[in-house]
């Protein structure tokens, strides 16, 4: 439950993320966007994984124990055998055209991971950092090479965690030893007005802090289950973010009032902020009904749940549970759409600013109209 709710992961944000956002931002409306939210997460989470799940359960039969792999690959240096080895080891089983098909697709799929992070990771550091504090006159050819050079630099300093590593379990336990804390700060920043960039910055700092004291201390022999170092760590990284959000300075009240017109987020967090605004009950987001958006989500996560069980049930041929479930999300699914319809009764949200415009506008045309 902790590392669901307070732990940052790439693509899998508790309060939502750059992978995320793509997807929302390509669509044509609010609307349209929650859809392709729902569909990736059908897609990611009920039909994505299956192929996976089926060739480790397979290599449970395959390879019962570790030393069945260490027999199937005497060459094989012994430092290498561990439960992830698994899945390359099943690649034997593949005919040699689909291997090559295979191999391709890896290097496809690590390629454009590599790129998109170490593209990521530069324009972060040149356009938040470089450009807005240390050179914030320079054309454009100057950041282009200044990006270039952050690129080269994430790649060599990446590529020398490697060999800290002995096995990819140990590097999915540093993303979430690292992202420990931070995630339920990305989910309340939605809720509360105080959070702001010093806390994320905070919290991202205090995080990766808390990983370098952890490993130092386990390299000189006082070592911590990864479950006690996360708790830890969320702990340390959560009071360093909340009390930041106090003591550090405030977002401009100016950008406050012209996010929360644009976005309207809801719940007590923001009730200073809307009193301010001058907006009355109406004129705020219709979907400004906390029970009925928490209803939403457990509906949302019994679909998604139990669709992903329903399939598994499906393939094993346990046809009374495969049954049950489809039933499950048959009904969950149905109450999800109902809220989300009933969220956005009377179409399309517009901002308060939008609905000036259009007003005066309106306006504007019915005084032309009276006048000719």
């Amino acid at each position: 439950a902790v590392q669901w709710w307070a732990v940052w992961y790439p693509g899998a944000e508790p309060g939502g993320g750059s992978y995320i956002a793509q997807r929302m931002l390509a669509s044509r409306s609010e609307r349209d966007s929650l859809g392709a939210v729902l569909f990736f997460n059908v897609a990611h989470y009920v039909l994505r994984p299956w192929p996976w799940i089926l060739v480790g359960l397979a290599s449970l039969i395959v390879y019962p124990e570790l030393a069945d792999i260490q027999k199937a690959f005497p060459h094989l240096d012994p430092r290498l055998i561990g439960h992830d080895i698994a899945y390359p080891a099943m690649l034997k089983f593949l005919p040699v055209g689909f291997i090559g098909l295979m191999v391709g697709g890896l290097i496809a799929a690590n390629s454009s991971t590599i790129l998109t992070h170490l593209n990521w990771g530069a324009s972060y550091l040149v356009h938040d950092f470089y450009r807005r504090f240390l050179n914030t006159d320079a054309d454009e050819r100057h950041y282009v090479r200044a990006g270039r050079i952050a690129t080269v630099g994430l790649f060599l300093c990446s590529s020398a965690v490697v060999y800290l590593l002995d096995t990819a379990k140990d590097a999915f336990d540093i993303i979430l030893q690292v992202g420990a804390g931070t995630g339920l700060l990305y989910l309340v920043r939605w809720f509360w007005w105080r959070v702001n960039a010093w806390c994320e910055i905070v919290a991202m700092i205090s995080s990766f802090l808390m990983s370098i004291v952890l490993l130092a201390l386990a390299r000189h022999g006082v070592a911590f289950s990864t479950h006690v170092a996360l708790v830890a760590t969320v702990i340390v990284t959560t009071l360093c973010w909340v009390a930041t959000a106090y003591l550090a300075p405030q977002t401009d009240r100016a950008v406050l009032h012209a996010f929360y017109r644009k976005v309207r987020p809801f719940g007590p967090g923001w009730a200073a902020i809307r009193r301010e605004t001058g907006l009355v009950r109406d004129e705020v987001a219709a979907g400004d009904n906390i029970p009925m958006a928490l209803l939403g989500w457990v509906a949302g996560c019994t679909a998604i749940w139990s669709s992903l069980f329903a399939v598994g049930n499906y393939l094993y041929g346990r046809w009374g549970y495969a049954i049950a479930l489809t039933a499950v999300f048959a009904v969950s699914g149905l109450v999800l759409i109902r809220i989300v319809t009933r969220l956005w009764t009377g179409g399309e949200r517009e901002d308060a600013d939008e609905r000036t415009r259009t007003a005066d506008e309106a306006s504007r045309v019915e005084r032309s109209r009276t006048f000719h």
